[in-house]
């Protein structure tokens, strides 16, 4: 499946607004970004558990690895929410901000 970030963005919004509505969540400024705060440290926790650096308990590999990628999700699904309710274009900051510099590289000579 391959979908525009603002099309994960949709759908990210239409499911966080279900889960605001099941469990009556006040969503307002800093919740998005308190949110995006704690899918980062529940990330980090996976990320150590991934590298032999945290509890491991009895999970297998493919089952911390399964955890880190969800995380990894909800910490992706955090940030579209927060740059949505924020009024920012992701797509068109990542051209500015970091594709910019492929453009400068193409046009530089190449050395041979």
């Amino acid at each position: 499946m391959s979908s525009t970030l603002a099309e994960l963005a949709e759908g990210v919004e239409r499911v966080s607004d279900r889960y605001a509505r099941v469990f009556s969540v006040r969503r307002d400024d800093d919740w998005y970004l308190l949110k995006l705060q704690e899918e980062l440290g529940e990330l980090t926790a996976e990320a150590l558990r991934a590298s032999g650096r945290g509890r491991r308990g009895d999970a297998t590999d493919a089952a911390i690895a399964e955890k880190l990628a969800d995380e990894a999700a909800d910490l992706l699904g955090s940030l579209l929410l927060f740059a949505r309710h924020h009024g920012i274009d992701l797509e068109a900051a990542l051209s500015r901000k970091w594709l910019v510099y492929l453009e400068e590289e193409a046009d530089r000579p190449q050395v041979r």
